[in-house]
């Protein structure tokens, strides 16, 4: 999920890569599909309600699996596309009403990318590839358990430590490019023990949500000290709001940690709601927003421009996460549902913003 798997041989192809293209609209459609199973939830009246059971799985292995696998495909070629391609078929499967399915081709999409970390880690021995490794891994161990029929908040740790992995080791590998600070590393370390730890126990047990949480306020404490974002979000254009979108979803993420030992998915009305939800929509959608112009490019070669327009999109998703804990500690129906739809804005004007960008490129 960001820039830092992608290679710089990418795009020298000239022909458009309508493969890619193809695998990559399948995220969209999990996304929707997906949006749609969430407000339905909230209380929405909207189509795809059916589909609301589906929505943490659409939106982990069928938008961030899908858009993952598609990544490091594109890295490696050749096999790896057998994650992006099963993850896809799997969401289909999914949409088709066969679950059982679905959850099997989401895990051998979870397989297939656990084996292509696994051969960048035997290209590259280090830390931040091992970090990747282990974030598939992860995305396995959740899959294989929502497989075996397994209630979703009891396997969720993993799915989240999934995607907190993979942007904290895509974040390591960037790291480098700065002075390495003493105690890095070992601060590094510990918060990914801890986040596994957590997801082992499960965010369902009291013990388990305070580790996590613990886990990702290190995280964060490492992101903010050790991050090129705190010297990016000095520049202008592109590279500033690539930083505040960093910065912004690291401050959602400690907001996370925090509401997992405070309000624990056990204890508090609307605790597992808040522990998915600020980790997804505060932290992995706002790097999601960060690296849009970075992806997109390198996997579909589609060009892509830089407009400050994209500012008021991001305001528009972390306004949707404050709104969705104040809703959630207060239990204020009104207010969640209010959040959700924020959300869906959000993400609707930034999709126009893309575009706008793009239209302006040409």
């Amino acid at each position: 999920m960001g820039p830092a798997a992608v290679p710089d041989a990418v795009g020298t192809r000239r022909t458009r890569p309508w493969g890619r293209l193809a695998l990559l609209a399948f995220g969209p459609v999990a996304l929707v599909t997906g949006l749609l199973g969430g407000l339905w939830r909230l209380g929405w009246e909207v189509p795809g309600g059916e589909l609301a059971e589906f929505h943490g799985p659409l939106m982990i292995s069928g938008l961030f699996g899908t858009v993952i696998g598609l990544e490091r495909a594109v890295a490696l070629g050749g096999p790896a596309y057998a994650a992006p391609v099963a993850a896809a078929l799997g969401t289909l499967a999914l949409l088709a009403g066969a679950p059982d399915i679905g959850a099997a081709l989401y895990v051998a999409a979870a397989a297939a990318l656990a084996v292509a970390s696994a051969d960048i880690l035997r290209r590259q021995p280090a830390v931040f590839t091992a970090t990747l490794l282990l974030g598939a891994a992860a995305w396995l161990v959740g899959n294989i358990l929502w497989l075996a029929g397994r209630p979703v908040a009891d396997l969720a740790g993993w799915w989240l430590a999934f995607l907190v992995l993979t942007i904290a080791g895509e974040r390591l590998e960037l790291s480098r490019l700065l002075v390495p600070k003493r105690g890095s590393l070992p601060l590094f370390l510990l918060g990914l023990a801890l986040v596994l730890g957590g997801a082992s126990l499960g965010l369902a047990e009291a013990s388990g949500a305070a580790l996590f949480g613990t886990g990702l306020i290190v995280a964060t404490l490492w992101l903010l000290r050790h991050d090129v974002a705190r010297r990016s979000i000095r520049g202008r254009g592109a590279p500033r709001f690539f930083a505040a979108c960093m910065l912004a979803g690291y401050a959602w993420l400690a907001v996370a940690g925090a509401l997992m030992i405070l309000a624990p998915p056990a204890r508090a009305a609307f605790g597992y709601d808040l522990a998915l939800h600020v980790v997804l929509i505060g932290f992995v959608l706002s790097m999601v927003f960060g690296h849009a112009l970075i992806i997109l490019p390198a996997v579909a070669r589609l060009r892509l421009g830089y407009t400050p327009l994209l500012y008021g999109p991001l305001v528009l998703l972390h306004a949707s996460v404050a709104l969705r804990v104040a809703g959630g500690l207060g239990e204020w129906s009104a207010v969640r549902q209010a959040s959700g739809a924020l959300t869906v804005l959000a993400l609707v004007v930034f999709a126009a913003a893309i575009l706008h960008g793009a239209r302006r490129r040409r």
